[in-house]
């Protein structure tokens, strides 16, 4: 079951009457007097088959140098989701229903001022009241295989790297050259799309899911609108669209290449039957960039990738308290991609010290290629400066300052934000950027 977080903004805490400690200290009181004793209806409904969860997140993040233009931004998202287990409810055995919805508000800080291809946070989007996910799922065999279908969000499981999972960056969730390539980023946060998909787990080492969903979770919507004005609430459930398929190979080993620790490595591969402009070329093969005309179509796009988590060390006696790496690679087609290659890697530390064992310190960093076709284009248009690449750093401590309420300080500084355009001036590109900013979670 997945955990829903309640994150509250510093910013907002900065806005109130009261003062920001008063705040937290009242944040403090309103936990350990009261929300814990939720806990006991909680509890009681699990064990009828029905586990809710409620939260709120809120990021305030700066870029003080660099990018578009430099300030402040606020992000919030306000969460719920049911689970229903009927095999407890009716003695269906393994079947189960989840749904999720989202209240979306604030501002883009990647939009308006860093420029960047890789989001600043993971909850920027378009502010929006909507459902997200809603599926039902049967499990068969001994739970060796599972089917769901419904509205199915595909970055909760395919290319899916759980150190990533300790960064604020959207890059280290679904990464650029997916939600580049794919229209509308695909079946992800925060607009699912209907599908279907298949899981089947014939040992603990071995793990195989396949995909299938409607390709477009928005359909035919104008350039100058965000794709969530366009499926506004996310009840759409389109189906006519062309669909997108990902297959995913999952190995787990006990040891991996560090004897006697425990490590996973993902194979998977995705494609799109829809299709795609040409990046360089023209209908008539002419080029785009010297002429105005109908871009070259091409049918389909696809792209591979591969994951690699492993603990390398863990503090003998605790196995919570461990160091681990990751990494992620993935490639697709120059012609029809402006991202084509991807590359990244991270170190998470959990339980750095010892008296503090559910602190998590990670740094990690982030390659998107732009594609030799996407760069002859600006060549082909007379452009002084030529995209190539955007690298992402990010570093950040997750401070657990009571059971369930954590604070995360996060830095981030983009290389070549947007992958080396030029700034408004057309001349040079846009500044390197550094971005400082704070995630305040409560865990419920």
């Amino acid at each position: 079951m997945r955990e829903f977080l309640l994150r509250f903004s510093t910013a907002s805490l900065a806005r109130s009457d009261a003062s920001p400690s008063l705040l937290t200290a009242g944040i403090l009181f309103l936990f350990s007097s009261h929300i814990v004793h939720a806990d006991d209806v909680r509890r009681s409904l699990a064990g009828a088959g029905v586990v809710f969860s409620v939260g709120y997140t809120g990021d305030v993040f700066g870029n003080p140098t660099g990018g578009q233009k430099t300030g402040t931004h606020n992000a919030g998202l306000a969460e719920a989701s049911v689970e229903i287990d009927f095999e407890k409810i009716s003695n269906a055995r393994g079947l189960t229903f989840f749904a999720s919805g989202y209240q979306i508000h604030g501002t883009s800080i990647s939009g308006e001022n860093v420029g960047g291809i890789a989001a600043v946070s993971n909850v920027e989007a378009y502010r929006s009241t909507r459902l997200f996910e809603a599926w039902i799922e049967q499990s068969l065999v001994n739970d060796a295989v599972s089917i769901r279908v419904g509205q199915i969000a595909a970055d909760a499981e395919f290319f899916v790297v759980e150190g990533g999972s300790n960064f604020i960056n959207s890059t280290f969730g679904w990464t650029t050259i997916t939600s580049d390539n794919i229209p509308v980023g695909g079946p992800i946060y925060p607009i699912a799309t209907p599908g279907i998909r298949v899981a089947v787990e014939p040992d603990s080492g071995l793990k195989l899911m396949a995909g299938l969903w409607n390709g477009d979770p928005v359909g035919p919507c104008p350039e100058d609108r965000d794709p969530g004005q366009c499926n506004k609430y996310g009840l759409d459930f389109r189906l006519s669209d062309a669909p997108l398929a990902i297959m995913e190979a999952e190995f787990n080993t006990v040891g991996g290449t560090i004897v006697g620790l425990p490590g996973t490595v993902k194979i998977g591969a995705w494609h799109h039957f829809g299709d795609f402009d040409d990046l360089r070329y023209n209908a008539f093969g002419g080029s785009l960039g010297a002429t105005s005309s109908t871009p070259l179509k091409h049918e389909g796009n696809h792209g591979v990738y591969a994951v690699i988590d492993q603990t390398i060390y863990r503090v003998p006696g605790d196995d919570k308290r461990n160091i681990t790496v990751f990494a992620r690679a993935a490639a697709s087609p120059s012609d029809r991609n402006v991202v084509n290659r991807y590359v990244e890697g991270g170190i998470v530390v959990t339980g750095p010290i010892a008296s503090r064992p559910q602190d998590v310190f990670g740094i990690a960093v982030a390659y998107s290629g732009i594609s030799d076709q996407a760069a002859a284009f600006d060549g082909d248009q007379g452009l002084s400066v030529s995209r190539s690449h955007e690298i992402v750093l990010e570093a950040n401590y997750a401070a657990e300052l009571i059971p369930g309420l954590t604070i995360q300080p996060d830095f981030q500084y983009f290389w070549n934000p947007g992958g080396r355009v030029p700034d408004d001036l057309g001349n040079n590109k846009l500044k390197d950027a550094a971005v400082f900013g704070l995630r305040t979670v409560v865990s419920y």
